[in-house]
């Protein structure tokens, strides 16, 4: 038992200063956000490490080789992906383009498998609680999400506002890919003749037109129809490949 207590000490050791060696080696690549290559590979290599410190039934030598392997591999396609771009862009993927021209593009949403729930929560955490605020939103490879809004709804500097601040309503989500929220519609006291004679405002019939659709703070209504016109081909990619 002792001698067993005394291998695993002198195995989690030696599997510390390994990685603390490995890991200033391949500096703070791992220490950003995390693309899915780099999450995948820090798993990997994080259970490599704990099988070489604690499985004493196997030798230390074998997880070792594979610590090893695994993170040399990693500097190498650092280095390669330094000097070629197109191994870069498939190994962390490309910005995708969510929003262009203040339309939700739902064919990028459905490529990237995110809601529009999840691509609203992204919204919100950006303090953007209205789509119509937006110009331009990008999906980075890390995960994260980049807003550009509309020239209108840009902040101001303080200096520039003298007018007292507005109680606003939070934006009311009323469509979800053709389907009526009613319960949102009562609680903005709205009717769906209201919602109606609004989409043929805007020379939408039908409401399985519309992917998506909101009442804003200001009582307007913000449509996004599955039909983009075109904008859909929206591809900021700098090369073309099969990623």
């Amino acid at each position: 038992m002792m001698q067993e207590a005394l291998v695993t000490l002198v195995r989690a050791i030696i599997t510390f200063f390994t990685i603390l060696l490995y890991a200033r080696l391949i500096g703070k690549q791992l220490i950003r956000n995390f693309t899915m290559f780099d999450y995948i590979n820090g798993i990997t290599i994080g259970s490599i490490a704990a099988t070489l410190a604690t499985d004493i039934s196997s030798k230390a030598f074998v997880h070792w080789i594979a610590l090893t392997v695994f993170l040399v591999l990693t500097i190498l396609l650092q280095v390669i992906g330094l000097k070629n771009r197109y191994l870069s862009k498939v190994l962390d993927s490309e910005p995708v383009v969510l929003m262009d021209k203040g339309q939700i593009l739902e064919s990028n949403l459905e490529k990237v498998r995110i809601t529009k729930d999840e691509f609203m929560q992204q919204l919100r955490s950006k303090s953007i609680f209205s789509p119509d605020e937006v110009q331009t939103a990008i999906l980075e490879p890390d995960g994260s999400v980049s807003v550009l809004q509309k020239f209108a709804f840009q902040p101001a500097e303080k200096g520039d506002v003298k007018a007292k601040p507005k109680r606003v309503m939070i934006t009311t989500e009323l469509i979800m890919d053709g389907n009526v929220i009613k319960q949102n519609l009562e609680q903005r006291n709205k009717t769906e003749k209201w919602l109606q004679k609004k989409l043929r405002e805007k020379g939408i019939t039908d409401m399985k037109q519309v992917a998506y659709a909101a009442i804003l703070p200001n009582d307007s209504l913000y449509v996004d129809v599955f039909d983009d016109k075109g904008v859909d081909d929206v591809n900021i990619s700098d090369y073309e490949g099969p990623y």
